[in-house]
């Protein structure tokens, strides 16, 4: 764990609810501030029933709040069912992957839990709001021979966001 008077990292197991409270708690969390979560890539191996307790749970727990997920999209086709195939074959089962769909049903996932407002947009429509001058920055570091694949995976993957309490957040 890492405390410190602004803001606490711990390791935890989000299935266990309890376990996880407790040691927010040990850090004096205060349900009461604004508060961001993030998760990069954790829900899609949590089955839907365990990732919608903890959406629910953390929608519940806070006043004002943000949940940011980066996480895949558009697993029902080709390209997406190759990705499985191939995680599969590594046996790294994605056990939400049917909550992955569409943008459409990262959002709906996110409402239904107990979150106020929810939007998903694909990492290929985030890279085409990127400054154009960001944008050659990034592609001069490596050349990039496999543009279309490159495009393929960028919809494969999104950006989702949730807010309660949005007016205290600015939004």
């Amino acid at each position: 764990m890492l405390d410190s008077k602004r803001y606490a990292i711990i390791g935890a197991d989000l299935r266990d609810l309890p376990e996880l409270e407790e040691k927010l708690k040990k850090c004096n969390m205060n349900t009461q501030l604004p508060t961001l979560l993030i998760t990069e890539c954790v829900l899609v191996y949590m089955t839907p029933e365990q990732s919608a307790n903890l959406l629910k749970w953390a929608a519940n727990s806070f006043e004002t709040a943000m949940f940011i997920n980066y996480e895949q999209v558009n697993m029902d086709d080709r390209f997406g069912q190759i990705m499985i195939e191939n995680l599969r074959r590594r046996q790294c089962d994605l056990a939400g992957v049917e909550t992955c769909k569409s943008l459409e049903s990262q959002k709906e996932r996110l409402l239904s839990n107990g979150w106020e407002t929810a939007s998903a947009v694909d990492m290929m429509e985030l890279y085409s709001r990127l400054p154009r001058a960001e944008v050659s920055r990034i592609e001069s570091l490596e050349f990039l021979d496999e543009m279309e694949l490159l495009e393929q995976l960028m919809r494969h993957y999104c950006l989702c966001w949730a807010t309660k309490g949005g007016s205290e957040l600015g939004t």
